[in-house]
């Protein structure tokens, strides 16, 4: 199955869990992740904000920041293709519709941000198509892969997915950029970046 179908299948796969379940299973994603991956020791997390039937990020959001962690999240600046991680600390005060209705930070949280891409410790990325080797398909902008390789290669990479998503083997390409984990409801995978290996 070429890339855009399996993209299309996979979604469609997803927008079917029921809104009650994937809110559930959201949670035991967080509840996996946190502690596997002393993931609130880190000094600075870029995440992104959940948008339709991605796992949900709000409350993992809110955890993060009581937890003492600098939280940052995508502002999409379309026009360079390119995310840029804007500092948050009140999620429900400074997130309001942007990119294709995607939440993003207010122009007074853009004004007041810190955040530095050299400053940021893990990067917990969505998709839409994962395996287990850490191959990962996003939404085919791109955004993502430019983010990871170009404005933080230091950072660990972390895709949070439902089971539903992971296939035996993405169709990788040379640009497509590798995840070091990627947690579902049912289990961590630890990839370290194996899929162009």
């Amino acid at each position: 199955m070429d890339r855009l179908s399996l993209r299309k299948n996979i979604l469609q796969t997803r927008d079917r869990i029921p809104a009650a379940h994937r809110k559930q299973m959201s949670t035991t994603i967080h509840n996996l992740l946190l502690p596997h991956l002393s993931i609130c020791k880190a000094g600075h997390i870029f995440i992104y904000v959940h948008f339709r039937s991605e796992v949900q990020t709000m409350d993992l959001i809110k955890q993060l920041l009581q937890k003492g962690c600098t939280v940052s999240v995508p502002l999409t600046l379309a026009k360079q293709s390119t995310l840029l991680p804007i500092s948050i600390d009140n999620p429900e005060e400074q997130l309001i519709p942007g990119y294709y209705g995607i939440p993003e930070p207010t122009p007074a949280a853009v004004a007041a941000s810190t955040g530095r891409c050299a400053d940021i410790d893990t990067v917990i990325v969505p998709g839409s198509v994962f395996d287990a080797r850490g191959g990962r398909l996003g939404y085919g902008g791109g955004f993502y892969d430019r983010f990871l390789s170009r404005d933080a290669p230091q950072a660990k990479r972390v895709a949070l997915a439902y089971e539903a998503q992971m296939i035996a083997t993405v169709p990788v390409e040379p640009h497509d950029q590798c995840m070091d984990y990627i947690i579902t409801e049912k289990q961590i995978y630890n990839c370290q970046r194996s899929c162009h290996a």
